[in-house]
């Protein structure tokens, strides 16, 4: 298993909720850190300064991702920051409701530009950066998607973010397949975790019947499947699903 300590790591969206778990986890194992946001600024910088706390070195970068453009420029100011990256995690997302009905051609392409293409941009430049400083004897440098356990199902009152998260899904296994081996691409692919913003606790209790372990899962454990994607050098194109086994019940694309 490859060490995190010493390697320098871009979480996306790590200033709230997943990525911020994920992003202070990392610290936990050594790992210096880019923290985006996007109007987040205090708290990114709030999680940066934890990260120092624990050793390691940590900045908070701004950046919007609702574009190619925006993914590039967090990618070299990251660069920028600590001169090398090695493992980008891209948390950041929006989560709109929008249905069959209601959808907008606005709200489909604006949720596919921040869930699936901003990924897309930072996946290919991270393989771009790691040809041009060259093999280093360490591990492939390995970017790991946050996804959506109901990516198997139709999520009908989402439909702009369902979209979007099937494509980042599809370009899991596209990237995974096409840079290996000096870039790894997996996913995880969370339950039950938090409630959306603005809802509570009663929200995950009403769902959690929803899955066959009957329970809600934490933060801890969507951070253990992360750090085991990010360490063991021999899984790629890989989907953990931390949802209890809902995917299992039934799938809406026959996969």
């Amino acid at each position: 298993m490859a060490s995190l300590a010493g390697r320098v790591a871009l979480v996306t969206g790590g200033a709230k909720r997943i990525g911020r778990a994920v992003a202070l986890d990392l610290a936990k194992e050594g790992t210096d850190l880019i923290i985006h946001y996007n109007r987040s600024s205090a708290e990114a910088e709030g999680v940066a300064a934890e990260a120092r706390s624990l050793g390691v070195h940590a900045s908070a970068v701004g950046a919007d991702l609702g574009g190619a453009a925006g993914a590039a420029a967090l990618f070299e100011k990251a660069i920028g920051a600590f001169g090398r990256i090695d493992l980008i995690v891209n948390s950041a997302s929006i989560f709109e409701e929008s249905t069959l009905a209601s959808v907008t051609s606005e709200e489909i392409h604006r949720n596919i530009d921040i869930n699936a293409l901003a990924p897309l941009e930072l996946i290919r430049r991270l393989a771009a950066h790691v040809g041009e400083r060259g093999a280093a004897g360490g591990p492939a440098a390995c970017v790991v998607n946050l996804l959506d356990a109901r990516i198997v199902d139709n999520d009908r009152h989402h439909l702009a973010y369902h979209l979007s998260k099937r494509m980042l899904f599809s370009l899991t296994r596209i990237t995974a397949s096409e840079l290996a081996p000096a870039v790894r691409v997996n996913g995880v692919a969370p339950g039950l975790i938090l409630p959306p913003p603005g809802r509570d606790d009663s929200y995950l209790e009403d769902l959690k019947g929803s899955n066959p372990m009957g329970s809600i899962g934490t933060l801890d454990q969507i951070c253990a499947a992360v750090r085991f994607l990010v360490t063991n050098e021999f899984v790629t194109g890989q989907i953990i699903y931390v949802d209890g086994g809902r995917h299992m019940k039934g799938s809406f694309y026959g996969t």
